[in-house]
């Protein structure tokens, strides 16, 4: 690595030790510039700096880094999100909710809230869907807040932000008419928390109980007193989970209770409506 003195070589240099594409977003990142320059000028020089900041990078690639976390940022609906290792990667799946949101909501809602924001993907970009909506995100982490934040600034959208442990922080007067969530669902057991690039993600993020499911009935259950009525709860969940999250959901008291796959075909999200004619005392 040390004698990549251009872009060609360089990519060359890690081939078989890193994924190829993985290689060219990192090398595209150390440089400053777009994929595309890449294989426009493979002859181009690196400085010295640059050849470094990619063997680095390279290194800690091979040992299973996720690249999100070594390039500060992944892409999340269109948008450059901030990550760092205090958030769980933004996932394409996840893109699910807002199209849900947005065929769900012709009309922006008046409240909306993310449990869980993490990066703050998820009420960020409904935040910019909808700029006359409230919009708030909690999360339990002030780390990851601190992310949220910033991507929210750097956006420029009006989120409200609470640390909060799911409810323990929103203002018990507050009815929101949407309520979404991408909670930790995987089972404390899973022997994949120890596996590739999940390793290095924030367990807290990822797993509730020893059936993936503790935060789901927790989430299903504090929020039914907070949906404004006919108002919606929508949460993702596991591949193998949706008959599990539909029975929670159902004793919950939310009805119409369903869900719909990801564009793999996976069932990924399910959700509910509180009654139309529900008290909201």
């Amino acid at each position: 690595m040390t004698n990549a003195e251009t872009i060609g070589s360089a990519l060359a240099a890690c081939r078989g030790r890193i994924d190829r594409v993985d290689a060219r977003i990192l090398l595209a990142e150390a440089i400053g510039r777009p994929g595309s320059y890449l294989v426009a000028h493979p002859e181009v020089a690196l400085t010295a700096e640059q050849q470094c900041r990619f063997a680095d990078w390279v290194t800690r690639r091979a040992q299973g880094e996720p690249v999100a976390y070594l390039v500060g940022s992944r892409e999340f609906y269109g948008r450059r999100f901030e990550v760092s290792s205090a958030v769980l990667i933004p996932r394409p799946e996840t893109e699910g909710l807002v199209e849900l949101a947005k065929e769900t909501f012709p009309n922006a809602p008046s409240a909306v809230l993310d449990l869980g924001t993490g990066s703050g993907a998820i009420a960020i970009t409904l935040a910019l869907l909808w700029p006359d909506a409230e919009v708030m995100a909690v999360d339990r982490s002030a780390d990851a807040l601190a992310v949220a934040r910033r991507n929210a600034h750097r956006l420029g959208a009006r989120v409200r932000f609470a640390e909060s442990d799911w409810f323990s922080a929103v203002p018990a007067e507050m009815r929101f008419d949407l309520i979404v969530s991408n909670p930790p669902y995987v089972a404390a057991g899973d022997p994949h928390l120890a596996e590739g690039d999940v390793r290095f993600e924030p367990v807290s993020a990822l797993a509730a109980g020893p059936d993936g499911l503790d935060d789901i009935r927790r989430i299903a259950a504090q929020s039914v007193p907070r949906l404004a009525p006919g108002a919606c709860l929508f949460i993702e969940h596991g591949y193998d989970q949706a008959e599990a999250v539909s029975a929670i959901l159902g004793r919950s008291g939310l009805k119409r209770v369903q869900t719909w796959p990801d564009l793999a075909g996976i069932p990924r999200i399910t959700g509910g409506w509180l009654d139309a004619s529900a008290d909201e005392a």
